[in-house]
């Protein structure tokens, strides 16, 4: 099939951007990356009357440090995070979760805020953003709003973002030095969508967690934070950690559902077990030899 028709619109501010979505009154769709985008045009399951392609404003580019945070500008492409020195040392969780977003080809065109604001329940990088507790900013002529991750989410492909406002930026905190990373993946075949994920990031001191961010994908209609594991995680001692309890009530707060590829049964089971192994397994690299 063909798209629908529609008119195309290359801004090259964000002011110019943003005065488009508001004339669309909802009828326009952003074009970043476009490797969801794309094929949903092409089956006429997103018809826009209005295409705004953002890849021109220079402005929404870019990997930067603040102070206590790093930014990433919305159409910086997968591969450049992965390639990135600055997050290699300040996000290493979110170099990892994109290594397996799609495959390499994807990855040289899909970018951090298409993904992030599109919101596929499965995919690595709204976890991970959800996971570490970043902060999007959304701008619109009304003005900026920063909206946090945790609460971004609102149903399947449904997020807070308004059809008037436009990604600027995506914030990530800084996790002090020596933070550990939970990474796991349960698919298909490579570059599918996760039956099962995982992502998150453990600050230990003193052999005692002291903070704990995670976040599972393909668990639900959307990313979803395991509030009741970091909250039993924080303050405890890393020797004698009873993991599978911890597991337990990580998969307490997640809502699986039967589909085709897999049933709820399943994703609870495997999610229980990877969890557990992952836990297990990060923690036993920081015990002392």
């Amino acid at each position: 099939m063909k798209p629908a028709p529609f008119d195309y619109v290359a801004p090259m501010t964000i002011a110019e951007a943003c005065g488009v979505l508001a004339e669309a009154g909802g009828g326009a769709t952003v074009l970043a990356g476009g490797q969801t985008l794309m094929p949903l045009l092409a089956l006429r399951m997103s018809q826009p009357f209005i295409l705004v392609d953002i890849n021109r404003i220079e402005a929404l580019r870019g990997i930067s440090r603040g102070v206590g945070f790093t930014r990433i500008g919305p159409i910086v492409r997968q591969n450049e995070i992965i390639l990135d020195a600055t997050l290699a040392s300040a996000l290493p969780g979110l170099v990892m979760a994109t290594r397996h977003v799609g495959h390499h080809q994807t990855r040289n065109r899909g970018t951090l805020g298409g993904s992030i604001a599109l919101g596929e329940p499965a995919a690595e990088l709204p976890a991970t953003a959800v996971a570490l507790g970043a902060t999007i900013v959304a701008r619109s002529i009304r003005g900026t709003r920063r909206i946090a991750a945790a609460e971004f989410y609102v149903g399947p492909y449904a997020t807070m973002l308004e059809a008037d406002e436009l990604v600027t930026e995506i914030e990530f905190p800084d996790w002090p030095p020596g933070t550990l990373t939970l990474f796991r993946e349960v698919a298909r075949r490579p570059g599918d969508f996760a039956l099962v994920g995982l992502i998150g990031a453990l600050t230990v001191a003193d052999s005692r967690i002291t903070n704990a961010g995670i976040a599972w994908f393909g668990m639900g209609p959307t990313p979803i934070k395991a509030r009741r594991a970091e909250a039993a995680l924080a303050g405890q001692a890393i020797d004698g950690l009873d993991t599978r309890g911890i597991a337990e009530l990580a998969i307490a707060d997640t809502a699986p559902f039967d589909d085709h590829h897999a049933t709820a049964d399943y994703r609870r089971t495997v999610g229980r077990r990877i969890f557990a192994r992952a836990l297990t397994e990060v923690l036993d690299a920081r015990r002392p030899a």
